[in-house]
């Protein structure tokens, strides 16, 4: 880390804690800034602002109060999650108070290069990827930060320049960046998503677009080149861009050809010897192969990485096989587009599929072409009514409905025989049963464990 005089005595207020706002006020306390902390949960349930308030550190909790921003406050750190609808950002915005999330301030004190990624799907599978083959060729030279669970401003307090931070960004994270620049970028793809919180998809796809808005020639933006979207954007940026590709031959980049991924006509591994299955891995492989070979490593780690790696939990995570029957777990399919990229990766035919969740009132006419063939589909959760009649509608005749999920699995592994799979991919949030998808895909693999356990 290098030691930066920006905020040095400057009066900085934290908005919401978490890990990335404790990192944030920690990494600012020892730049020298003034640090002011505000969490919206009581101190008495937030052992983590007790613990920046034994530092030495103002710590204010219970709420957002708007007095908080007085005439000293210079800059605002955000959490990511909170929006800018909330009182006191949208104050702090009347008042031109500069608003970002800890991205931006770890980019200050970087001496690492940064590689960025992402897009709305398939970010943390890259991200995850390039660490991957990275350690096959050298153990620590890269790190995982960002939206991934370790945050940047955390990450990069031990972080030397010989080390590369792979950093997963979303959409949250950059909207709240101004002089952020990473020497790569990819962006996987863009959809619909997170309307919620942006507005509208326009603003969502601007807050993903700030990733490259620093970028010069000299850095390389790295682009999901089958999408008309990102192919008419990337006209804009300064950046040295490079597309990859499973839809078509692009000679200036990455792209799957005749069985083979290839980078620049040179061809690094079969797509059968890749670890996870479904096109949409082979897409998220092509970027970690463009990234990797800017960097030098050599193809053989290349191949090694991605023919050993399995998967990130809970996104089509394989689980292993039993009897014959191989189990994954794609928890982290909480919308339709997700599941169906997780069913592209299977032949419907050897597919038992558990899904459903949390009815946010809409329909599933979308996912039913990718339903069609299922041996069979097991389903709970609040929206399993409707996704059962989308399952008729496509001619699926084996669907059971459970109400918990050692019903579902029990339900699931009477279904299956040698040479199937058993696939959990809700296409649903998690929320109606569980806290989060992490709980749900665990408690998944639990009782998967726990049931073949009991049949052997």
């Amino acid at each position: 880390m290098k030691i930066s005089d920006n905020y040095k005595g400057k009066h900085i207020l934290v908005l919401g804690l978490a890990r990335s706002g404790m990192a944030a006020a920690n990494l600012l306390h020892d730049l020298g800034a003034n640090v002011i902390v505000n969490d919206a949960k009581e101190l008495s349930d937030n052992p983590a602002a007790r613990q920046l308030q034994e530092k030495g550190l103002t710590v204010v909790t219970g709420g957002h109060p708007l007095d908080l921003l007085n005439d000293n406050i210079e800059l605002i750190v955000k959490n990511p999650g909170i929006p800018y609808t909330n009182p006191i950002l949208e104050k702090a915005i009347e008042k031109e108070i500069p608003i970002i999330t800890e991205v931006e301030l770890a980019y200050h004190v970087s001496e690492s290069e940064i590689i960025g990624i992402t897009g709305t799907n398939g970010k943390t599978t890259t991200t995850s990827m390039i660490k991957a083959i990275f350690d096959v060729e050298e153990k620590n030279k890269a790190l995982l930060a960002g939206n991934i669970g370790f945050p940047a401003s955390e990450v990069i307090v031990e972080a030397t320049r010989e080390q590369v931070l792979i950093t997963e960004l979303s959409s949250f994270q950059l909207v709240g960046t101004i002089e952020f620049r990473p020497n790569i970028a990819v962006i996987t793809n863009l959809f619909e998503a997170h309307i919620d919180y942006h507005g509208t998809r326009d603003e969502y796809v601007k807050a993903k677009w700030h990733i490259q808005q620093n970028m010069t020639e000299s850095d390389v933006l790295i682009f999901n080149g089958d999408q008309v979207e990102l192919l008419e954007l990337v006209k804009t940026t300064k950046a040295t861009v490079l597309p990859f590709s499973v839809e078509k031959v692009v000679e200036d980049g990455c792209y799957l050809e005749d069985d083979y991924l290839i980078f620049k006509g040179e061809k690094i591994m079969r797509q059968k010897e890749l670890g996870v299955p479904g096109i949409h891995n082979i897409q998220n492989a092509l970027a970690a192969i463009a990234v990797c070979k800017i960097y030098g490593v050599s193809n053989e780690s290349i191949k090694t990485g991605l023919t050993h790696f399995s998967g990130v939990p809970h996104r089509t995570e394989f689980i292993g096989e039993y009897n014959g029957v191989k189990v994954y777990n794609d928890s982290k399919a909480t919308n339709i587009l997700a599941t169906k990229r997780a069913l592209s990766g299977f032949d419907n035919e050897h597919v038992v599929l558990i899904a459903g969740g949390l009815d946010r009132g809409n329909y599933f006419e979308e996912l039913e072409p990718s339903l069609e063939g299922l041996k069979s589909i097991i389903i709970l959760g609040e929206a399993k009514d409707k996704m059962a009649t989308s399952a008729r509608h496509v001619g699926v005749t084996n669907i059971i409905l459970v109400n918990t999920m050692a019903e579902a699995v029990e339900k699931a592994l009477e279904q299956v025989k040698s040479e199937d799979v058993l696939l959990l991919s809700p296409a649903c949030a998690s929320w109606d049963m569980y806290p989060d998808f992490e709980t749900r895909g665990d408690d998944f693999v639990a009782e998967i464990n726990k049931q073949v356990g009991k049949d052997k």
